[in-house]
């Protein structure tokens, strides 16, 4: 499980202000000094990320953040750090210092834990320092509440067990490949190896998709785009055929239509987003005219090649088929640009190396602003004119 990407792991933000305890908390579930403690407010300057297991429950990244309250220039530019940090958290505990509880800041956050569909937990710190008076100031909490005191290893341990409790709750995830056929059925995984593909491995979306597989008892053969039609000849019956989105056109060919036909990226898409929603953007995608604007956002930072999809072949396609003077900007990562009023439309990568909490937030946050979003699969699909193919495995669960 050590190897788990952070993808498929719950994210687990700790929220509050300075000095309420959040990195001994961290430091204290993890076993480990990850995070610098000290009494000085304000210790915490940069998110901290750390990926784990917790026992029983299974792979986690844990974000430790820096004080709500800072203040200051810098002070400032870290709250806007921490918040960022909202985008990509699955469940939240809110750690408030029990010798100075600000009411008000947890209400405050409260709401902001709503407003992104954060699940949460209230801790309170230092309860061994806590006078009379503290505890009754927080009778007015509806919410539960959890006391604990960092230094006591039984609160730890009774923290970890109400919060795998909450965790469960939240952990089902979709599948990719396990709920669309059934049990024994055969899969075909077509992986062209070129420029990118990475020496003596293959990418992670096609390793997640062979443990789904793997997971639901379906029989998955891996093949180059150049094998195809022998292994398709080989095998005795081939349920669905899985591409990489760039090879859509040759495969396509290569795979008879009574075959169903889709990729990793749009399997990728149901999985971690809204597939109806990405679907829609297609329809702009058609509708860009000249002049207009385009953002290109890849979830994964790499170097860059003449085969890159992102930065090369999807903006070679809009050119050659649409206007040659749509703008195109990109970017990487985590760095998704608040402000998207600029953009026609965002064409968003497969994102397998970030949660569903964060591609859900992307979606939700183009749909605000009223700007149409697709992805990288849906847009190959369609420039090769076998978007219909591509999704119809799909079209009982869009």
């Amino acid at each position: 499980m050590n190897k788990t990407p952070h993808a498929n792991r719950l994210h687990i933000g700790i929220f509050g202000n300075r000095n309420a305890g959040k990195s001994s908390l961290f430091n204290a579930i993890i076993g480990q000094d990850i995070a610098v403690v000290s009494e000085v407010e304000g210790t915490t300057t940069d998110p901290v990320i750390k990926a784990m297991e917790l026992i029983p429950f299974g792979p986690v990244v844990w974000i430790d953040t820096a004080g709500l309250d800072d203040v200051g220039i810098l002070g400032s530019l870290r709250v806007e750090k921490t918040k960022k940090m909202l985008e990509r958290t699955d469940f939240a505990l809110y750690v408030m210092d029990g010798t100075q509880p600000d009411l008000k800041g947890y209400e405050q956050m409260k709401g902001i834990f709503k407003r992104f569909n954060i699940p949460y937990m209230l801790i309170v710190n230092k309860k061994d320092a806590m006078s009379e008076d503290s505890i009754k100031k927080l009778e007015c909490i509806e919410d539960e509440k959890h006391f604990v005191s960092t230094m006591e290893m039984r609160d730890i341990h009774t923290l970890n067990s109400k919060l795998m409790e909450k965790l469960r709750a939240i952990e089902d995830e979709e599948v990719l490949v396990g709920d669309l056929l059934p049990y024994g059925s055969t899969v075909v995984l077509v992986v062209p190896i070129d420029s990118e593909a990475p020496k003596g491995r293959i990418i992670l979306p096609q390793v997640q998709i062979i443990r789904d597989c793997l997971d639901h008892g379906i029989k998955c053969h891996v093949v180059r785009d150049t094998e195809l039609t022998d292994a398709l000849s080989e095998l005795s019956r081939v349920d669905l055929v899985i591409t990489d989105s760039q090879a859509f056109k040759e495969v396509s060919k290569l795979v008879p239509e009574s075959i169903p036909l889709t990729g990793f990226s749009i399997l990728f898409s149901r999985q971690k987003g809204d597939l109806k929603k990405l679907l829609s953007g297609i329809e702009a995608l058609k509708s860009l005219k000249s002049g207009s604007r385009v953002l290109i956002s890849e979830t994964c930072t790499h170097n860059h090649s003449h085969e890159d999809i992102g930065r090369v072949k999807i903006p070679r396609l809009i050119h050659n088929h649409l206007h040659s003077d749509i703008q195109i900007d990109f970017s990487m990562g985590h760095d998704f640009p608040h402000d998207l009023s600029k953009y026609d439309l965002v064409i968003h990568c497969g994102a397998c190396m970030v949660n569903r909490k964060t591609m859900l937030y992307r979606i939700d946050q183009s749909h605000e602003a009223e700007v149409p979003i697709t992805n990288y699969g849906l847009t190959l699909a369609h420039f090769s004119g076998i978007l219909d193919r591509s999704i119809e495995i799909l079209k009982d669960r869009i």
